[in-house]
């Protein structure tokens, strides 16, 4: 019974990522056994689960060398009510979107009960207003997408953007000045526009903006993290983990890591630290799958438990197994993408700082209201590769020896061979 609900998991997955594959024009149809975990313990059910009759499982899975493109972007505007021609979804101009310093796009698809299923599509983006104003930081919608909104979707519930003040002295122009302004944010209807919709933002008095240099003692976040895979060998290495918790009480997080069989852990090696002083007491709740190579990834859980103020390490040590020569990527040398780690920030069910929004919380715990969950940066490992010019050394080296024998062999074979008798010249 368990083999068969299993089965009927893994085929539904399957469908399930072939389906959005299709629908994206993404390579999510190649997430499959060998990139595929069930982490439990980090990823929560959100909103409520079906009750269809049919088992429930999780599955998680990533693809760190998958970009968004412009082909993702398309079909992505077409499951929008008014696609991209009216409403906040023309800005989403691909030429500015993907000139950004960062971008992503999201779905995301829950159930709720006696409501039905949410959609809820976005797409994030990092622009830099310097780069568009000659060292200026004025900004509008024209200068950072090249468009503006010329009319609201007509079948929209609501269209509105909200735009944050910023939290410094020097006197701030927004334009239209058609908006209302609540808790720091001044919020513009475009469903009441009357004209084309061009917000922006300028500082009259400011000749030319340069950013500040930011102090890493400024903490930007509760808990930040740094992951890094130290050693130059190409047949072992070390993961290093460092999380600060900047907060003045005990944090406890989940930790993630998916990692694909090409890098294998060696449990026995994990080392904790915090402060420079050895703490094993600072880690529970391990759940540890190893991975096969070629069948299923490493996966490895645990609770870690972050003092105030301090910063914990977690180290161990790693194998690079050898690939087969028809397993490497053709640009072997530039090395291979490993998935990030994920961080779910913890409390005792006892605090006072949850966020009611969540359900089936983990047993004991419940997650904080920021942030919800942390991803660290994707990390570039170093495999050993083999010669790969060496076989068409050898391919050219054996075709130029078969010519030659060969071509010598057909002579000797085919060319009539005559005497001639040269009469001795004369004296």
């Amino acid at each position: 019974m368990g083999e068969s609900a299993a089965r009927s998991v893994d085929e539904r997955w399957k469908g399930l990522r072939n389906a959005l594959s299709g629908q994206f024009c993404a390579s999510l149809g190649s997430l499959d056994e060998q990139r595929t975990t069930s982490p439990e313990l980090t990823f929560r059910p959100e909103g409520s689960l079906p009750q269809w009759g049919t088992t429930h499982q999780l599955r998680h899975g990533t693809l760190p060398s998958e970009h968004v493109c412009t082909e993702n972007l398309t079909p992505f505007l077409k499951l929008l009510p008014c696609k991209s021609l009216t409403g906040i979804a023309s800005l989403l101009n691909p030429h500015r979107l993907f000139d950004a310093d960062w971008h992503g796009l999201g779905v995301h698809v829950r159930y709720l009960e006696n409501e039905g299923i949410e959609v809820r599509l976005s797409f994030q983006s990092v622009f830099d207003p310097v780069r568009y104003s000659n060292g200026r930081r004025d900004w509008s919608l024209r200068s950072v997408f090249d468009r503006v909104i010329d009319r609201s979707c007509p079948i929209a519930h609501s269209s509105e953007i909200r735009v944050a003040i910023p939290k410094e002295e020097t006197a701030v122009a927004i334009t239209p000045d058609s908006y209302t302004t609540h808790a720091g944010f001044v919020y513009f209807n475009v469903s009441n526009a009357s004209k084309p919709l061009d917000i922006s933002m300028s500082w009259p008095d400011e000749q030319k903006f340069e950013y500040a240099t930011v102090s890493s003692a400024v903490p930007l976040t509760h808990v930040s993290v740094r992951r890094t895979l130290k050693g130059s060998s190409q047949s072992r290495g070390r993961l290093s983990v460092s999380i600060t918790n900047h907060m003045p009480i005990t944090i406890q997080t989940s930790y993630l890591e998916s990692m694909p069989w090409l890098l294998q852990f060696y449990l026995h090696s994990l080392q904790i630290y915090s402060n420079g002083v050895s703490r094993d007491d600072l880690i529970s709740i391990v759940s540890y799958i190893p991975s096969v190579p070629h069948v299923r990834p490493t996966l490895f859980q645990a609770i870690l438990t972050l003092p105030p103020k301090s910063t914990l390490h977690l180290s161990m040590d790693v194998i690079k197994p050898f690939l087969r020569y028809t397993e490497h990527p053709p640009d072997a040398q530039r090395g291979w993408d490993l998935p990030p780690a994920v961080l779910v920030p913890l409390l005792h069910s006892n605090s006072s700082t949850l966020d009611p929004g969540l359900s089936n919380p983990p047993s004991g715990f419940e997650q904080l209201r920021l942030p919800r969950r942390m991803y660290t940066p994707v990390l570039l490992v170093d495999l050993a590769t083999p010669d790969f010019s060496m076989p068409y050394n050898v391919i050219i080296m054996s075709c130029t020896l078969i010519a030659l024998i060969f071509g010598m062999v057909f002579n000797l074979l085919t060319r009539k061979f005559t005497l001639i008798r040269v009469s001795p010249e004369p004296k």
